[in-house]
């Protein structure tokens, strides 16, 4: 399990110094890059936390490293540290995805707060994947004739009309909802329903 960091990538060492000690303080494990090239070729799809990024560097720009690690599915929030003149290029990566821009100078404290709630975002994210993963597992266990049940049920058809539509009895309905229920880990229908809702957002 890798645990969270902030990555932080900027071409200027004392920037990069200051911004480590600045999330220490805070508790947030840090690691230093200088250049987006040098974090692009040691980039994990593993890794958690998020990415404090300058736009302007040497070399690579930072909108670049971030379209770089958008092309590869990257996840991890970013973090743009903005010159005032880049506050438009700011933006336009946010439409991108951008978690947030801080323009210079900016408030350390600001700075750190934005830090934990692009970190807390990622692992809201990394949560909400791992539930996903497991109503899909659970649909998996599901039988052709569940499914058509389960599809009846989400339509909010009666047992009569669903034993009447896939002709088989009552009886056999209510064996199937309750297998449903149980494999679905759920106690209504208004519960499946909503489980299944946040599986298709």
């Amino acid at each position: 399990m890798n645990p969270p960091c902030a990555h932080i990538i900027d071409d200027d060492e004392a920037i990069r110094d200051a911004l480590q000690w600045l999330l220490k303080t805070r508790n947030i494990p840090c690691r230093e890059w200088s250049s987006g090239e040098d974090f692009l070729a040691a980039w994990q799809p593993a890794w958690r936390g998020c990415i404090v990024l300058d736009i302007r560097m040497g070399g690579m720009s930072g909108l670049e490293c971030f379209d770089a690690l958008l092309e590869r599915g990257c996840n991890l929030p970013v973090v743009f540290i903005t010159g005032h003149g880049d506050v438009p290029m700011a933006v336009s990566a946010l439409k991108k995805g951008a978690f947030d821009f801080l323009e210079k100078p900016f408030n350390d404290l600001d700075l750190a707060d934005r830090v934990e709630k692009a970190i807390a975002s990622d692992a809201d994210r990394q949560r909400a994947a791992a539930d996903r993963d497991t109503i899909e597992a659970r649909l998996a266990t599901l039988t052709a004739r569940e499914r058509e049940v389960m599809e009846l049920i989400l339509e909010g058809r009666f047992n009569k009309v669903i034993a009447d539509k896939l002709s088989i009895s009552m009886r056999t309905v209510e064996a199937h909802r309750s297998k449903i229920f149980e494999k679905m880990g759920v106690r209504s229908a208004v519960e499946l329903a909503q489980q299944l809702t946040s599986l298709r957002s």
